[in-house]
This record gives C-alpha cells, structure tokens and sequence, in this order.
C-alpha cells in the first residue's frame, strides 16, 4: 500500500534527546514523499451513478447497529491507549480537530462584539472528547447530542468533572451544556433544545457526518439539523471520509471490493461501480475503535443539499494539506498531544513502516524525527476537514427562506 500514501508528512526534531514530550524543544519542518505518477485518479462525478434525488431508497435499520456499536466501545484509559497501535494516529486526529474549531471559533469572534454569547452544538459528540477544547475556547453553552446513550451518559459525566474541577480553581472556565440521546439522521434537534429559539454561532459533527448517507432523507435531515439554528456568519464544521481517495484506493486494488492494512480495513458489501449518491455502504475497521457499516460521500450533493439549506462551502481540504497549512502555528501543540511518534533513522532502517524517512534524513541519522507509521498515515489520510457558512436570507412571498449567497 506504500504507492497510496499521499504526502507522507515527516518532521525532524531539533532536541536529540529521547523525550518526545517535551514539546518547548522540539521544532519540526515538514516535508513529503512523491505521489507514484500511475495511481489511478477518481475526480469527476461521471464515477458516480447518475441517481434522481427523488429516487433514492429510505434508511433501514443501520441506526441500531452503529448505536449498538459505540454503547457497547469500552472507554479505555490511559495505559491502553498507550498501547494502541493508532496511538499517534488517534492524536493527530485530535491535533486536526484542534485546529480546525480554533480556526473557525477565531472566525466567528472576529465578528462579534466583546462579551457576546458563543453557542455550540457538538453533533454526535460522543463520549465528550471535545469537551477540554470547548472549555479553553470559552464558549458560553453547549448542546450534546449523540445517537449511543452510553456516550452520551459519559459524556455528560466528563463535563460535570470539568465544573468540579472549575470551582476550586480561579483561571477555569465555567460554560454551561445540555445532553440529550437522539439520531440527528432522523429527528429535528431544535425540538429536543431547552430554548428552542436559540441562535448557534458553530455546529461541529467530528468523524460521524458519513452515516447519514445512508439515504436523501437522513442526509436532508442531518444537514437542516446543522444549518436551521446557525446564526448568519456561523459556521458548521466536519470531518468525514474523503470518498473519492477511498475509490481511487479500492480500484487500485487487488479484488476491486476491499483495501487496507494492519490498523485500518475498508469492505464494500454492494457493487459500486459507479457507486450510488446514497447507501453507497462500506464495513470499515479500525484497531481497537470502530467495526461498523458507513457510508460514501458524495460531496457535490453534499454542496447542494447544504445551499438548499443556506450554507454556503468555506472549505474542503484533505487532511494531508490541511496539516501542511497549520504546523507552523500549531507546531508546540500537535508535539504536546504526542500527535507525530518520536523515532531514529538509525534504529529502524530495516523496518518497512518506517522506511519512508530515510529521504529526509541528512547527515546524522541518529537524530529523532518526529512521524506517523506508514499505516497509520494511511488511515488517517483517508479524512478530510469541510465547513460551510450560514447565509443571510429573507423570506418570498409564501413564506419559504430565500438565501443570498455572495457568489
């Protein structure tokens, strides 16, 4: 699979010591590996199945089986994380996910006036792992909602930890939140909101938007759940599967129905050539996290379906680029969440997961680097980051919201 690594990034550390968390003196500059010039490219929509909107079957029963999935994920603690084979991986992601609410959060308060209420509404949030990023953003609520009752439940006890926690301190930040269970494919979200007319500055759905495509309807669903209590000039962020690197990647293939490596499998279930708009589904494993059905997305309909809604695209960039364009301002950061693995040229040089640094070594190889395995970049550079923002509108003559797009 070494041919589909896309801009394998590498970076050296300035420190030659053998702690990799001392992130103060550690530098990194990044640097690349080629792409193989006869990989395959899947970049138009001729790929894809020409399907009517209005013909697109209805959702089934998935939504027990994903919920069912992340009740029963047990919540693993420090020692065993350590000990996953994506725990750099893992981090990264996170690190990307840090930049990418801080970019837009940096967005929105440049828009707003001092001491202005900032709302978020984290979109299947899971077990709470943005939480510590929404307390040192300093917003003033946050709504959670999440399909698994489990998470939910853990995440709510994550954040009355974090208001203990503020009580004896005096530099913590207080924000207040509510929680509650709920298949944002399905269900209106402003109906289940303590104060249904509240105005939302962000709306962030991290590594979970790709089960809605599942159906138009869902799909529909999931999107007006994101857009209708935005605030103009808010924004709604993602993180989802790039579904044209995931093609691209299985026509390269050796069976034309599976792909992977020892961290991450992908398997189609159905035929995909072309692949359907929706239900284009897929059985996707990753070591020790998720073992469960997803869905493609197809971004152009993803476009179309948020205008129709009044969100207009800012931003879809690959996770490979969008880590090109913030390492130098969140440099300190990745190095302190242990996003890259600190190793030696030197003492890997027989290791295949590894082999791609020998490029970047100059001179002396007995000095760190700071990487991802192999396996591990290619999981994660399957990913990429999107966000759109919340148009102006008025409203004709039967009632119905008119957007004005500035494009």
């Amino acid at each position: 699979m070494s041919k589909h690594i896309e801009q394998f990034q590498s970076s050296r550390l300035e420190d030659d010591s053998d702690d990799a968390h001392e992130a103060s003196q550690q530098q990194m500059s990044p640097a690349t590996t080629s792409r193989d010039a006869k990989e395959t490219t899947v970049d138009d929509d001729d790929e894809w199945k020409e399907e009517t909107l209005d013909n697109v079957p209805e959702n089934s029963n998935m939504q027990d089986v994903v919920a069912s999935h992340y009740n029963e994920l047990k919540e693993a603690g420090r020692t065993e994380r350590l000990k996953s084979r994506i725990f750099y991986m893992r981090n990264f992601n996170n690190w990307i996910k840090s930049q990418l609410i801080a970019e837009y959060l940096h967005c929105i308060k440049s828009q707003q006036r001092v001491g202005d209420p900032m709302r978020v509404l984290d979109m299947c949030c899971g077990k709470g792992g943005d939480l510590l990023k929404w307390e040192k953003a300093l917003i003033t609520h946050l709504i959670c909602t999440d399909i698994a009752e489990v998470s939910v439940e853990q995440c709510k006890r994550r954040y009355e930890d974090i208001i203990q926690r503020a009580e004896t301190s005096k530099f913590a930040h207080k924000f207040t939140a509510e929680f509650f269970v709920c298949d944002s494919t399905l269900v209106r979200l402003r109906g289940r909101f303590k104060d249904a007319s509240m105005k939302l500055n962000l709306v962030s759905c991290q590594f979970a938007f790709h089960y809605s495509f599942e159906s138009l309807t869902q799909a529909d669903c999931m999107v007006r759940n994101a857009a209708e209590c935005l605030k103009p000039g808010g924004f709604f962020i993602a993180t989802i599967p790039d579904a044209y690197e995931i093609m691209k990647r299985l026509k390269l293939s050796n069976n034309g129905r599976s792909f992977g490596n020892e961290v991450y499998k992908i398997e189609f279930v159905s035929h995909t050539d072309p692949p359907p708009l929706f239900g284009a589904k897929y059985q996707f494993h990753l070591e020790g996290v998720v073992d469960c059905p997803e869905f493609l997305v197809h971004f152009p309909t993803l476009i179309k379906l948020c205008r129709k809604h009044g969100l207009k695209l800012e931003r879809k960039t690959t996770f490979s680029d969008y880590y090109k364009e913030n390492i130098e301002k969140g440099r300190s950061l990745l190095y302190r969440m242990n996003g890259l693995e600190t190793v030696f040229p030197n003492r890997l040089s027989q290791n295949e997961e590894y082999s791609h640094i020998k490029q970047f070594v100059k001179g002396n190889s007995s000095r760190s680097l700071g990487t991802l395995s192999k396996s591990e970049w290619e999981a994660a550079s399957l990913y990429l980051v999107c966000a759109f923002r919340k148009c102006e509108n008025s409203f004709d003559r039967e009632g119905k919201p008119v957007f004005m797009f500035d494009d």
